[in-house]
């Protein structure tokens, strides 16, 4: 995975707004995050967390710094390594989470349940998103940012990385009211957004 002219050539595609250049980081890295974000959360904690939401909030992460300009990547290796310290940094914030004394996980007991044999085979089929789909989380997720001040786009980042509002409050310095403002009013502009591409 060294330095190569297909890298370069992701860069440029990447820094130019190629839709297919998203798809291609999907398509080499999904299933290897995947796989971390698995072996850091126990079975007990992977039942409140998906692995597959983990993988979700880094493209969330990841592509929005990326637009941002705010990530020198210099071949493939660097690229993996940031995804897998987004990816850790992820399942450790909701290790962190489901571990506090209010709701650990620890503390819980399994609820028994009746075996149905009609349900026993079903296994739900997870695939990653199309460039399309790619793409347009990334657009929307422009358009959302557009407008925004500086402490209102960390609100959002943060909350795209799953953190909650009183997490977000702690973080940023300022109320839980003004972090439930910024959220509704870009839960707003999204509302706007759909009725437009609806109609």
């Amino acid at each position: 995975m060294d330095s190569s002219p297909s890298f370069n050539d992701l860069k440029k595609r990447l820094a130019a707004g190629d839709s297919s250049a998203p798809q291609e980081i999907l398509d080499r890295f999904a299933r290897r995050l995947v796989a971390l974000a698995r072996s850091r959360l126990n079975p007990r904690l992977r039942a409140k967390v998906d692995p597959e939401d983990i993988l979700q909030s880094v493209w969330n992460s990841f592509f929005y710094r990326q637009a941002k300009g705010d990530l020198e990547l210099h071949d493939w290796n660097s690229l993996w390594g940031l995804l897998a310290a987004i990816t850790l940094r992820k399942c450790g914030h909701r290790v962190e989470y489901f571990s506090a004394h209010r709701r650990d996980i620890n503390r819980e007991m399994a609820p028994r349940v009746k075996v149905d044999q009609s349900s026993a085979s079903w296994e739900a089929i997870a695939r990653d998103p199309t460039p399309s789909e790619a793409a347009v989380v990334v657009e929307t997720l422009e358009e959302a940012m557009r407008g925004l001040e500086g402490y209102q786009r960390d609100i959002l980042q943060l909350r795209l990385q799953g953190h909650t509002v009183p997490e977000i409050s702690s973080q940023i310095g300022y109320t839980e009211r003004t972090v439930h403002r910024v959220l509704q009013r870009v839960r707003r502009r999204l509302e706007r957004l759909e009725a437009t591409s609806a109609g």
